[in-house]
């Protein structure tokens, strides 16, 4: 593992994507260990990508109470068929929320009659239940959850609101091969907001493939605005960058 740091953030580089998601998850469980020490119970966000497999998988092998822990995820799609595989809410439930028995599961609803009522709706849970830690990617374009650089604000006053996606961000969709077309990928979505995401203590951000070594160099290395969304992740005091090889190769002559 080679470790470096760039302003706030630690980078922490694997030789596997099996590696990273291990070590992803070992932290993890530390992380919720140590606040289940101090209070009866905490709130986790997790994302829902294929980033994200090898660092879910490998949460099955530690012991966790997870009957004390409120689940979350960031982001979801607005008019996707309720039972479609892309759904977050369904990629999580079959990965995750099904695998462990939380003490709740709280889905954002993409087929909403009132979508900004589920905006709300949503809002009043995290609310109630601040975010501890989440467990997140990056996206190609930088983006975190679904703050592509078009509509990323680092001082936004909503906790979750409506997105319109951003070209990038849908052809990553079929690139990861959960759309057969740009056309069948829906044009908005429901996110977490960036303050919503940075409130939580822990941030733990799983980006391993070779399609994310660009959005990986710009995260470490460019201006911090939402031109790159996720330079924002260097003002965080306790946020982890895991990569692999591939994520990596940018970068890797300046650790």
């Amino acid at each position: 593992m080679i470790s470096t740091k760039e302003n706030k953030l630690d980078v922490r580089i694997y030789s596997t994507r099996k590696e990273m998601g291990v070590a992803a998850a070992e932290k993890f469980a530390k992380e919720v260990n140590m606040l289940l020490n101090s209070k009866p119970e905490i709130n986790v966000v997790f994302a829902a990508a294929p980033s994200q497999d090898e660092f879910l998988q490998a949460l099955r092998d530690e012991n966790l109470d997870w009957q004390r822990i409120n689940a979350f995820h960031m982001d979801e799609y607005i008019g996707l068929a309720a039972d479609a595989p892309q759904g977050f809410g369904n990629f999580l439930k079959e990965r995750l929320f099904d695998q462990f028995n939380f003490k709740s599961v709280n889905y954002l609803n993409g087929n909403a009659d009132d979508i900004e009522h589920e905006c709300a709706r949503y809002t009043s849970l995290l609310a109630k239940y601040p975010v501890d830690i989440v467990c997140m990617g990056i996206g190609e374009n930088g983006h975190l959850a679904f703050n592509d650089p078009p509509v990323a604000d680092f001082e936004d006053p909503k906790m979750v609101k409506v997105v319109v996606l951003d070209e990038v961000c849908r052809q990553q969709q079929v690139n990861d091969g959960c759309f057969a077309s740009l056309s069948e990928v829906p044009q908005q979505a429901l996110t977490l907001t960036i303050p919503a995401l940075l409130s939580a203590s822990y941030l733990n951000c799983v980006v391993p493939g070779p399609t994310k070594a660009n959005a990986v160099a710009h995260t470490l290395n460019s201006e911090i605005n939402t031109k790159n969304p996720a330079t924002v992740l260097r003002r965080h005091p306790k946020a982890v960058l895991f990569l692999d090889q591939d994520s990596s190769t940018l970068i890797q002559s300046n650790s």
